[in-house]
Order: structure tokens, then C-alpha cells, then sequence
């Protein structure tokens, strides 16, 4: 019965701690004690939902913006609108062995917004109870890669997530198998860090099925914050992260970056490369820092992700399906990428004010930049890199409601392909509301 205590308070109790808020963890962070309704709970079993909603309202710096990453594009004759980014209803069921040792452990959450509706968790997870030491996790799940990636859309402080993210992964969750090692021992000093090795489809949600037989393999070594008290009670945290994937081209042309003397361009690869194993490779090291400090309590948090992306000629993003144009197969584009994000989130007297800063870059492609980026060397508008800045400021109302003001001010380098010669006026405000329970 112990281990049901146990595993029952980590499940449902409110700790502001760095492994409460991940997608990959126990459980969603949506599914807080006093913010669940309960079904089912008894000592073999506990059943229940909850959910968030985030009605929002924007403003765009011209009509027809194209705000892929920050909710979608513009209307072409509108520059305001109102949405429902997010709607998202989640069933938990737990299971407990009869000693109190948990078993297993299902969850189902979907989507659902003006513009339909989508399933974002489908998985179960069994807990080995012998060393409680492993667990393996099967179906549609958060894939373990960096931070920002598992941080759920109902903690997040930014409006979304940052664009080298949502170009990365397009879609946080795949379908495949996981295996993590974290200690579940209370007295296991080993118990703040957590090993996992997962395969996965590759393409996400944003493809309706595999397409190739390449499986993506994700591993992740994090450590959670741990207080160190000879630095005046920071606790520090982080983790390293490694996918190994990549695309088989279905096309003869595939395309790769190649230095010609002192340029570097585009260059169509010999031969007939259908068949051609196109490689997706992201190396990512990410940390966070924040005080004891409750009422003014700082939290810091930096990750940098670089490695080769495989996409099309005008797209840096994973396809979701292998790419057709007029029924005609399209070529790959590998690019060498790199990106990071830095977030400092302040809180201000208290919990239910907080400051939020937040810069990041996404580089499709470090062989060029600025002039250099022109069509003739076969670049596009997917070889341009971003910076964001975004500021905010986070009121919680109690803990069923939060309103969020959030301005993303964009800039990209100034190029050679026609639409991008200077910055692009895309800049946006978002007004949002978060009712959860």
C-alpha cells in the first residue's frame, strides 16, 4: 500500500518542481490535484478527466501575415481575429497491483478547436516492480527531446512554443515505443535523473501514416532541478538529447549543400538517388536555473539544438507525407541547422504575476546568410534565418483561469529572394484566456 501513496502523491500533488510540467512525465501537468474530476478512485485503481481551453484574440502587424508559428496565417484581407487555439479534454486511468505498486497507466487526450478536432495522447506506459527502476510506454506519445518540446501548452509562459521547435518537430507527439529509466525509490539518489531511449514513425501527427520503413531514434539524459545550497539555494537542472532519423527519397533528384570555390549553394547530388537515405540529425543540450524564492522566484531556461534537417526546397519542416507536386515526386533538401531560445520568467510578489522575456533563432541554414541567400545558388526562403524576441506579462486569476498578454516582435535577415530583401512586418499581439479544470 505504500507504493499506491507514494505513487498517488507524485501523481496528483502541486509541485512547482521542473518534472511536473512535461509532457513525458507521470502525468500531463493539466492533471493537478483539485483540478481533476474524479471518476474512479479507490486502492486498485483511479479514473479521471480534466481539461484547458485557450480562447485568444490577435493582432498582426499587416493583413495577411504569415504566422505560421505563432497560430497560423493571417486571412490575406485580415490583420485581427479571434481563436480557440487550443481545446483539450484528457482521461487518466491508473491501475495498482494489490500490494500498491503501480501497474499500469492509459491516457487519452484530444484536441479540439474551430478548425476541427484531433486526438494529441494515446498511450499506455507498465511499470517494472521489482527494481521500480523501468517503465515502457507504447502508442501516441510526447517525443523525449529537450525541453520546450515536452513543456505542456497549460504551463508554458510564451504563447507558443519557438519556431526552430515547431520546424523541428511540427507536431510534439509520434507514434511509436519508449523505454525510461528513472529510480521511483524515494531514497535512490539517483531519483532526479531519468534516461530514456525511444523509436518512433518519424513524420508525427502532421502525416496520416508512416511512409518509408526509417524509424526516428530519440534518447534524452535529463536530471531535474535539485536545490544546491552554496548557491544561495539555486536549483539547477538540465539534459542532453539526440534524434537520429531522416527521410528516403522517393525521387531521383536529391539536393545538399556544397561549397563551389568561396560559395556555398544547393547542389543537385549525383546519380540516381531514389532510395537515397536523407538524414535528420539534431545533437540539443538544455539547463534551467531557478531560486528558492516563492513570492519573487526567477527561472531561467536555455536550450541550443543543432544537427541536419531534411526538407523540400521551400521548407525547412519535416513533411508529414512524402511530398508531391502535379502527381510528380519531389526532391529532398538537407540543410545544417542550428538554434536556441533563452527564457527568463520572473514572478513578481507573489505566484499570480509573472515577467516573461524570451529570444530565440532558428537557422536553417549556417552556410549562408543575408545576400548570400539568393535563388541562383538554388537557396529559398526556407534558408532564411528568424530571431524573436517575445515579452509578456502572465496574471493567474485562481487556479481554473490565467490571462496571458504576449507580443512577438520578428525579424528576418535581409536576402536576395524576392519578398524577403528586408524585414517582413509580421510582427503579433496576443491577447489569451486559459480556463482549465
Amino acid at each position: 500500500m505504500k507504493y499506491a501513496v507514494l505513487f498517488t502523491f507524485l501523481l496528483f500533488s502541486v509541485i512547482s518542481g521542473y518534472s511536473q510540467r512535461l509532457l513525458t512525465d507521470v502525468v500531463d501537468t493539466i492533471v493537478l490535484k483539485g483540478r481533476q474530476v474524479k471518476i474512479i478512485d479507490d486502492e486498485v485503481s483511479n479514473l479521471s478527466f480534466s481539461g484547458y481551453m485557450q480562447p485568444q484574440f490577435q493582432v498582426a502587424q499587416q493583413k495577411g501575415v504569415d504566422a505560421d508559428y505563432q497560430g497560423g496565417a493571417f486571412a490575406e484581407n485580415s490583420d485581427n481575429r479571434f481563436r480557440l487555439r487550443r481545446g483539450r479534454l484528457r482521461a487518466d486511468y491508473v491501475h495498482f497491483h494489490k500490494d500498491g505498486s503501480p501497474a499500469t497507466f492509459f491516457v487519452f487526450q484530444f484536441d479540439g478547436t474551430e478548425q476541427g478536432v484531433n486526438i494529441r495522447d494515446f498511450w499506455g506506459r507498465y511499470y517494472e516492480n521489482k527494481l521500480h527502476l523501468f517503465s515502457l510506454t507504447a502508442g501516441v506519445m510526447a517525443r523525449p527531446f529537450g525541453f520546450e518540446l515536452q513543456l505542456s501548452s497549460s504551463q508554458r509562459e510564451a504563447a507558443e512554443r519557438g519556431r526552430m521547435s515547431q520546424i523541428l518537430m511540427k507536431t510534439e507527439r509520434d507514434l511509436g515505443v519508449e523505454l525510461s529509466i528513472n529510480p521511483r525509490k524515494a531514497k535512490n539518489f539517483l531519483k532526479h535523473v531519468q534516461l530514456d531511449f525511444a523509436v518512433y514513425n518519424g513524420q508525427g501527427l502532421s502525416g496520416p501514416r508512416e511512409f518509408d520503413n526509417k524509424k526516428d531514434i530519440v534518447t534524452r539524459l535529463s536530471a531535474k532541478p535539485v536545490e544546491i545550497a552554496p548557491l544561495n539555494n539555486l536549483a539547477i537542472g538540465g539534459g542532453v538529447s539526440a534524434l537520429l532519423g531522416g527521410i528516403v527519397s522517393e525521387a531521383p533528384e536529391y539536393y545538399a549543400m556544397q561549397q563551389t570555390g568561396n560559395t556555398w549553394g544547393m547542389q543537385l547530388q549525383s546519380g540516381d538517388n531514389t532510395q537515397k537515405f536523407a538524414p535528420r540529425k539534431y545533437y540539443g543540450a538544455d539547463i534551467a536555473i531557478e531560486t528558492a524564492s516563492k513570492n519573487w522566484k526567477t527561472e531561467m531556461r536555455a536550450e541550443y539544438i543543432f544537427g541536419l534537417q531534411t526538407g523540400t526546397k521551400d521548407h525547412s519542416s519535416t513533411p508529414g507525407s512524402y511530398p508531391v507536386n502535379n502527381n510528380i515526386k519531389q526532391p529532398l533538401y538537407t540543410r545544417p541547422f542550428d538554434g536556441a531560445y533563452f527564457n527568463l520568467v520572473q514572478n513578481i510578489a507573489g505566484k499570480k504575476n509573472q515577467l516573461v522575456l524570451k529570444y530565440d533563432w532558428y537557422d536553417p541554414n549556417t552556410k549562408v546568410s543575408g545576400r548570400e541567400i539568393d535563388k541562383t545558388y538554388g537557396l529559398s526562403k526556407a534558408d532564411i534565418r528568424y530571431n524573436t524576441i517575445g515579452m509578456g506579462f502572465l496574471r493567474h486569476i485562481n487556479n481554473h483561469l490565467k490571462i496571458l498578454f504576449w507580443y512577438d516582435h520578428i525579424r528576418n535577415e535581409a536576402t536576395s529572394i524576392a519578398g524577403f530583401e528586408q524585414d517582413v512586418k509580421d510582427n503579433i499581439f496576443t491577447l489569451r484566456t486559459q480556463f482549465m479544470f
